[in-house]
């Protein structure tokens, strides 16, 4: 799953496009494979009830390999000007990551009866507009 995030990664000239890309990639990844997902999210939340220290070690890796990926868009972004370089990375991407894995918690809360990547958008519209630049 990690080189398909990449790959989309890749295919983006820009970061804002990058963002788009990766976190549309993530969405489709778990609205395609429900189960995977349920699974991710219960080792995520409830990581210390999981016995399998093999899946927790796996997903861990997971990630911290995501959130770098999301570190390395917002620096670029950072060096285009379309992100602001008063922000602490380390705090943004945990935000980033946290407000994806709360669409997906909602959509597996509602038992998969909506679109889980029609929110991709809603979600880019806030991170940038959280980190835009204004001046652009």
């Amino acid at each position: 799953m990690f080189a398909l995030f990449r790959e989309e990664v890749d295919k983006a000239d820009n970061s804002r496009e990058k963002l788009h890309n990766l976190v549309r990639r993530h969405l489709e990844e778990f609205q395609s494979d429900r189960n995977m997902a349920i699974v991710y999210q219960t080792v995520t939340h409830q990581g210390s009830l999981v016995s399998k220290n093999l899946i927790k070690d796996q997903i861990k890796e997971m990630s911290k390999m995501y959130l770098d990926m999301v570190s390395e868009i917002l620096e670029k972004g950072q060096e285009e000007g379309s992100i602001r370089k008063d922000l602490y990375i380390s705090l943004v991407k945990r935000f980033i990551l946290g407000a994806v894995d709360s669409a997906i918690n909602n959509w597996l809360y509602s038992g998969g009866k909506y679109d889980l990547v029609s929110m991709t958008d809603p979600l880019i519209g806030l991170f940038i507009r959280g980190i835009g630049n204004s001046e652009q």
